[in-house]
């Protein structure tokens, strides 16, 4: 993915962002060069990815597959230093742009449509062999609890959220015609090394292309804290 690319979606998430009436934290605004200056008081951002995310799962297409995400908050289940045992996201999904099927092995999380058009979050079960289950999948929703056939389209309007838990394959599309959507995420900690399992399997960070200077610092591409 070109470093062009990856600017230009983190403005244009900036611009969502601010549409929506939501105010990020100062880090999320600090340029490559004031990181630098970053010393250990900072390491909770570094050590916990927080920040932000900028993905094509590897199949170098973002404007179909991919998402822009932002790590508000994050505990850390390896390290005991951190003891928060939740987190906080928002992302931004693209009219037009697909986020793949995918379940996690121990988070449980709310998806919730902070604003602009209507998602769409098709849902399965795990079949116990980490395939798609032919079953009627639970739905917890805004306090209401009901079953739909495998592979239903939850459509969610501005507002309204889903509660996914661990084993629950689910992906993101946007309705045609309802525009862009952020999304919040409130969930457990957030590991995104170790407990996503894509069905068919991708990538999760991107092979960056250097063709500019970085806008933004991805989660996974700080300096070491200044000694």
């Amino acid at each position: 993915m070109k470093r062009s690319k990856i600017n230009a979606c983190i403005k244009d998430m900036e611009r969502l962002v601010r549409e929506n009436g939501f105010h990020l934290p100062p880090f999320c605004s600090w340029t490559p060069k004031e990181w630098e200056d970053k010393g250990h008081e900072y390491d909770e951002i570094r050590d916990n990815m927080l920040g932000w995310d900028i993905t094509d799962y590897g199949l170098e297409d973002w404007d179909k597959v991919g998402f822009a995400l932002i790590t508000l908050r994050n505990g850390n289940q390896n390290n005991p230093k951190y003891k928060k045992v939740y987190a906080e996201k928002l992302l931004m999904l693209k009219e037009g742009q697909h986020s793949p099927m995918h379940f996690h092995w121990k988070k449980s999380e709310d998806i919730i449509n902070r604003g602009g058009g209507t998602m769409i979050i098709h849902v399965y079960n795990d079949d116990g062999n980490e395939e798609l289950a032919d079953t009627d999948v639970c739905v917890n929703s805004d306090g209401r609890s009901y079953y739909v056939p495998a592979g239903t389209g939850v459509e969610l309007k501005p507002g309204q959220s889903i509660t996914l838990w661990p084993h629950q394959y689910h992906d993101f599309d946007v309705k045609p015609g309802t525009g862009d959507v952020l999304i919040g995420e409130v969930s457990m900690c957030n590991d995104d090394n170790t407990d996503n399992r894509f069905n068919p399997p991708v990538g999760r960070f991107p092979k960056i292309e250097e063709d500019e200077e970085p806008y933004r610092l991805l989660c996974f591409e700080y300096p070491k804290a200044r000694e």
